[in-house]
Protein backbone atom coordinates (compact mmCIF):
# COMPACT_ATOMS: atom_id res chain seq x y z
CA UNK A 1 0.00 0.00 0.00
CA UNK A 2 1.72 3.14 -1.18
CA UNK A 3 1.16 6.31 0.81
CA UNK A 4 0.47 9.62 -0.83
CA UNK A 5 2.83 11.69 1.28
CA UNK A 6 6.63 11.55 1.44
CA UNK A 7 6.43 12.56 5.13
CA UNK A 8 4.37 9.47 5.92
CA UNK A 9 6.81 7.31 3.95
CA UNK A 10 9.72 8.70 6.01
CA UNK A 11 7.86 8.16 9.28
CA UNK A 12 6.98 4.60 8.30
CA UNK A 13 10.60 3.90 7.36
CA UNK A 14 11.88 5.35 10.67
CA UNK A 15 9.46 3.23 12.69
CA UNK A 16 10.46 0.06 10.82
CA UNK A 17 14.18 0.75 11.38
CA UNK A 18 13.65 1.46 15.06
CA UNK A 19 11.67 -1.77 15.47
CA UNK A 20 14.51 -3.70 13.83
CA UNK A 21 17.02 -2.08 16.25
CA UNK A 22 14.84 -2.96 19.21
CA UNK A 23 14.48 -6.54 18.02
CA UNK A 24 18.27 -6.88 17.82
CA UNK A 25 18.64 -5.41 21.30
CA UNK A 26 15.98 -7.82 22.65
CA UNK A 27 17.91 -10.76 21.19
CA UNK A 28 21.18 -9.54 22.76
CA UNK A 29 19.51 -9.11 26.14
CA UNK A 30 17.94 -12.56 25.98
CA UNK A 31 21.35 -14.09 25.21
CA UNK A 32 22.91 -12.20 28.12
CA UNK A 33 20.11 -13.35 30.42
CA UNK A 34 20.59 -16.96 29.35
CA UNK A 35 24.35 -16.73 29.96
CA UNK A 36 23.74 -15.31 33.42
CA UNK A 37 21.51 -18.24 34.26
CA UNK A 38 18.22 -16.40 33.98
CA UNK A 39 15.13 -18.19 32.81
CA UNK A 40 13.54 -15.41 30.81
CA UNK A 41 10.59 -13.34 31.93
CA UNK A 42 9.08 -16.11 34.07
CA UNK A 43 10.09 -16.34 37.70
CA UNK A 44 10.31 -19.53 39.62
CA UNK A 45 8.30 -19.88 42.82
CA UNK A 46 10.01 -19.12 46.08
CA UNK A 47 11.59 -16.23 47.85
CA UNK A 48 12.25 -13.20 45.63
CA UNK A 49 15.86 -12.18 45.13
CA UNK A 50 17.26 -9.98 47.86
CA UNK A 51 14.63 -10.86 50.46
CA UNK A 52 17.02 -12.43 52.93
CA UNK A 53 17.84 -11.06 56.35
CA UNK A 54 19.87 -8.19 54.93
CA UNK A 55 18.70 -7.68 51.32
CA UNK A 56 20.87 -4.66 50.57
CA UNK A 57 24.12 -6.42 51.36
CA UNK A 58 25.54 -9.31 49.32
CA UNK A 59 26.60 -12.40 51.22
CA UNK A 60 30.27 -12.88 52.01
CA UNK A 61 30.38 -15.82 49.62
CA UNK A 62 28.96 -13.66 46.82
CA UNK A 63 31.37 -10.81 47.50
CA UNK A 64 34.64 -12.73 47.64
CA UNK A 65 33.87 -15.63 45.29
CA UNK A 66 34.53 -18.32 47.90
CA UNK A 67 32.21 -21.06 49.06
CA UNK A 68 29.43 -20.19 51.52
CA UNK A 69 30.36 -19.84 55.17
CA UNK A 70 30.04 -22.94 57.29
CA UNK A 71 27.38 -22.87 59.93
CA UNK A 72 28.36 -23.16 63.54
CA UNK A 73 27.76 -26.49 65.17
CA UNK A 74 25.24 -26.57 67.93
CA UNK A 75 26.72 -27.30 71.25
CA UNK A 76 25.38 -30.21 73.25
CA UNK A 77 22.60 -29.80 75.77
CA UNK A 78 20.20 -27.89 73.57
CA UNK A 79 16.51 -27.78 74.47
CA UNK A 80 15.80 -30.42 71.85
CA UNK A 81 18.41 -32.76 73.32
CA UNK A 82 17.09 -32.12 76.82
CA UNK A 83 13.51 -32.81 75.66
CA UNK A 84 14.52 -36.10 74.06
CA UNK A 85 16.24 -37.21 77.26
CA UNK A 86 13.18 -36.27 79.32
CA UNK A 87 10.84 -38.17 76.99
CA UNK A 88 13.12 -41.20 77.22
CA UNK A 89 12.88 -41.01 81.02
CA UNK A 90 9.12 -40.35 81.01
CA UNK A 91 7.51 -41.86 77.91
CA UNK A 92 4.15 -40.27 77.11
CA UNK A 93 4.96 -36.90 78.70
CA UNK A 94 3.29 -34.03 76.84
CA UNK A 95 4.91 -30.83 75.60
CA UNK A 96 2.84 -28.85 78.12
CA UNK A 97 4.11 -31.01 80.96
CA UNK A 98 7.70 -30.57 79.80
CA UNK A 99 7.22 -26.80 79.63
CA UNK A 100 5.76 -26.76 83.17
CA UNK A 101 8.65 -28.82 84.46
CA UNK A 102 11.18 -26.45 82.86
CA UNK A 103 9.13 -23.36 83.84
CA UNK A 104 8.95 -22.05 80.28
CA UNK A 105 6.07 -21.22 77.94
CA UNK A 106 4.67 -24.20 75.99
CA UNK A 107 4.87 -22.05 72.83
CA UNK A 108 8.60 -21.63 73.36
CA UNK A 109 9.04 -25.37 73.69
Amino acid sequence: MASKSPVLDKALDLVKRRLAELEEERKRLERALAELGGSGARRRPGRPPGSGRNPGRPSKAASNGSSPRKRRRRRGGTRADQAVKLVEKKPGISASEIAKEWKISPNYL
